[in-house]
Parts: C-alpha cells; sequence; structure tokens
C-alpha cells in the first residue's frame, strides 16, 4: 500500500501540516493585509482557505487499481490510488516536505510576480488580448461576463467572436468590447449539406484565423449553445489555437464540446478546462468510464477522494490542466493538485463561472510570458512556493481572485449578489491580493 504525503496550505486562520504518519501540526496566524473589510463595511464572515495539496509517493507500484467505483454501488471506504506505475512527483511549495507549513502570505508574493508592472513605457495590449469565443441568440451574457471579467481585472483588450444574432445585443452592453459577429449557426444557414456545411467552416475559420496570433489567450465556450453547425466550426478553431500553441480556458458549452470530442484537447499542455461538479462528472464517465476497462463504466466521482480523483483525470488527458469549480476548487494538471476556498461567497448566482474563467485567461497569458522570460525575477521562487507550469498558477490565481470579489460583493449586497457586483469588486480585490507599489 502506497503511502502519500501531502502539504496543506490553509488560508482562513490556520494552518495544517499533514505528515504522513498522521501527525497534524496547527499554525495560526493572522495576515492584516488579508483581514481588511471594505470602508464602512463589515468584514465577510466566511474567510475561507486555500489548500495546496502535493502528493509523492514512496514507491512504484504497478497495480492496475483505479480511485473510481461503480455509480451504481454504495460508497464504501476510501480506496488507495495505486494506479501510477511510476513515482508521483511531489510538490515543493516554500519549505521541503519536512515538516514546515507555507503561509498565504508566501503563496501571494509568489503569484504577484507573474503580474506585470504598470509603467508610462508599456503600450496597448502588452497586460494582454484576450479571446472569447461564445455568444449565440439564447446566450449573449456569458460572453460578456468573461470579456468584460478579463478587462476589469487587468487584461489590455478584450475580442468576443459571436453569432450575429448576439453581436449587437453583446456590443450594447460595453463599447469597451471588440465585437466580431462571424459565427453561424442553424438558424441563420438553414438546411444545408456537407458540402456547404465545410465551405461554411472553412469561412470562419479565415475570419478568426487572421486574429488568433494576436491573442494572448483564448476562452472557449460562454453562451457558445450546442447547435452542431457552431460547434463543428468551434472544433476548427480549437484546432488552430493549439498549431498557434495559445493558451486556452474551456467553459460551459466549450466543455460539451470536449466531453463529447475529447481528442480535440487531449494532450495539449496550455489547455485549463473548468467544469463544475456535474461537467467533471461528464469528464470522468467520458474519459475514464468508456476508455479504461479496468473501471466501471459509470465511475462514482467521490467526494472523499476528490484531489486524487481529479489528479488521476488530469493525468489521463496528458497535461491538460483542470479546475474544478465547487466549495472547494480542485485543480490539477496530472502532476500535482492545488485547492482554494479561500473567501468565496454563499450565493451562488449564475455568471461566477464566466467571471472565473475570463480572470483565470488574463492570469495564465501572465503566467506564459512571465515564464518565458528567462531574466525574469524570482522565477524559483514562484516554481518552488505555486508551480513551474503556467496553467497551474494561472488557475490558482484565478480562483483565488473570483472568490475574493466574490465575497468582497456578497459583504455589501448579501442576497442580492449578481455576477455584475461580484465583475465591479475585481479591481479592488486585485489590489488587495496583489497591491500595486506604492
Amino acid at each position: 500500500m502506497q503511502s502519500a504525503s501531502f502539504l496543506v496550505l490553509r488560508t482562513r486562520l490556520n494552518f495544517s501540516l499533514m505528515a504522513s504518519q498522521g501527525c497534524v501540526t496547527q499554525f495560526s496566524f493572522h495576515p492584516p493585509q488579508l483581514l481588511r473589510s471594505l470602508p464602512g463595511q463589515r468584514q465577510c464572515p466566511k474567510l475561507r482557505r486555500a489548500r495546496q495539496y502535493a502528493y509523492s509517493t514512496d514507491s512504484s507500484s504497478t497495480s492496475s487499481s483505479s480511485p473510481y467505483s461503480s455509480g451504481s454501488s454504495t460508497r464504501s471506504s476510501h480506496t488507495p490510488r495505486t494506479r501510477d506505475p511510476e513515482p508521483r512527483r511531489s510538490l515543493q511549495v516554500g519549505a521541503a516536505m519536512g515538516g514546515n507549513s507555507t503561509e498565504l502570505q508566501k503563496i501571494l508574493p509568489a503569484l504577484e510576480k507573474v503580474v506585470p508592472v504598470l509603467a508610462p513605457g508599456r503600450h496597448k495590449g502588452q497586460a494582454g488580448k484576450i479571446a472569447v469565443i461564445g455568444g449565440c441568440r439564447e446566450y449573449t451574457g456569458a460572453p460578456y461576463f468573461a470579456a468584460i471579467s478579463a478587462l476589469k481585472m487587468g487584461a489590455d483588450l478584450a475580442h468576443v467572436f459571436c453569432t450575429s444574432g448576439a453581436a449587437t445585443v453583446i456590443k450594447s452592453y460595453s463599447p469597451e468590447l471588440i465585437v466580431h459577429p462571424v459565427l453561424h449557426e442553424s438558424y441563420d444557414v438553414g438546411e444545408i449539406g456537407e458540402e456547404e456545411i465545410s465551405g461554411l467552416k472553412d469561412k470562419v475559420l479565415a475570419e478568426v484565423g487572421k486574429w488568433l496570433q494576436r491573442f494572448d489567450c483564448i476562452v472557449i465556450g460562454p453562451g457558445l449553445g450546442r447547435d452542431p453547425i457552431l460547434l463543428d466550426c468551434v472544433a476548427a478553431i480549437i484546432e488552430e489555437a493549439k498549431f498557434k500553441n495559445i493558451p486556452l480556458v474551456l467553459d460551459g458549452d466549450g466543455l460539451f464540446l470536449v466531453t463529447n470530442q475529447p481528442e480535440l484537447i487531449i494532450g495539449y499542455p496550455l489547455a485549463i478546462l473548468t467544469p463544475n461538479v456535474m461537467e467533471h462528472k461528464r469528464l470522468v464517465a467520458k474519459i475514464v468510464g468508456e476508455r479504461d476497462q479496468n473501471v466501471p463504466q459509470n465511475p462514482e466521482v467521490s467526494n472523499e477522494d476528490l484531489p486524487g480523483q481529479l489528479q488521476d483525470l488530469a493525468k489521463r488527458m496528458e497535461g491538460v490542466t483542470i479546475l474544478q469549480k465547487g466549495k472547494t476548487d480542485y485543480i490539477s494538471d496530472g502532476k500535482t493538485v492545488l485547492s482554494s476556498d479561500y473567501y468565496g461567497s454563499p450565493r451562488r448566482c449564475g455568471g461566477q463561472g464566466d467571471v472565473l474563467s475570463g480572470s483565470t485567461a488574463v492570469f495564465v497569458s501572465w503566467a506564459k510570458e512571465y515564464f518565458s522570460n528567462e531574466n525574469a525575477a524570482g522565477k524559483k521562487e514562484v516554481e518552488e512556493r505555486v508551480s513551474n507550469n503556467p496553467t497551474m498558477v494561472g488557475a490558482l490565481a484565478g480562483s483565488l481572485l473570483c472568490r475574493k470579489s466574490a465575497a468582497n460583493a456578497f459583504a455589501q449586497h448579501k442576497r442580492a449578489t449578481t455576477t455584475t457586483n461580484i465583475i465591479e469588486y475585481l479591481g479592488h480585490s486585485m489590489d488587495e491580493l496583489f497591491p500595486l507599489p506604492q
């Protein structure tokens, strides 16, 4: 049986280090910069914590057993994860795995290093150019939320590629967005044959393709819809973006697309999937249940070992980063697992996932640029305390920011909190987490 050691970072009011022998040491601290309330407001009572899990195994295992059980059976005791034939690489966060905790006040400065400085000599676009592929007749709010969130937390430019039926509506939401009505759905084109569909797809790809190289990250899925012609066009856009090595964040109906066509994204290390609980279960059923004869066709996703199952899923997807949203956000690239239940809001208004995808896209673009700079200051610190994978760094930072903004919005609006309120607090929350130099 494997013995696992994992480092747990808590950013609530206490921190724990759990050694492989089972002992737990508690640490407490009160970082004043994280306990500040907004002027005239009460502090959000749900000051959450962010945990960072780092799994390591003492020996190699050749067992083919899986962390999944049949969805039709009752839940039993925790099943050890022994699937991997090679040792699982541990994530070193700050101190070695021997016994010291790493506080949030050490993690935030590491994440802050990937945030570009604001200086008079910089030009438009250097802080990020983000595209959102989504928006159809039925859904116009989601692509707007994703794109405006990217702008509100620091990106310079945000584009939306949508259908003609959505373009005017999205443009009316904000003059700051650049909207391209270039996508097509069945409603627009009527009954056409395969040859016409192929020609339409080529036309869409040509329209979008001439812009792709300009973007630092692309969000695919908010408000996209599930029209088959539209999904065929977006599948071609994904392939072109992969060819150009552009980071991708997939949410909403983008997840529906890659769940049904996982070959579109498997093995692409610059992709982030952001499923909620149900979307995650569908991914597990598709990637694990239909592809692995050693597990049931309807594998159960267990909350008891969600980090381990998520890591297994990401590993099966060959390096794709998955940010599984929920009461706690879990993030894995198949090598390590991060988790965050830092701050957050009990209000579950629609659209928060779009804020997360837009914010994460900006952080990923910043992290990719940071790691590509050989002379970047503090790179070793970021790698040791968080990760050397830009998608992991971006996903964690995006989660923290979205949760902090939701907490700030809820402290003010309580039950009336909407996604628009959360977006209003993105700038303030950025300054709380990653303050500008004085």
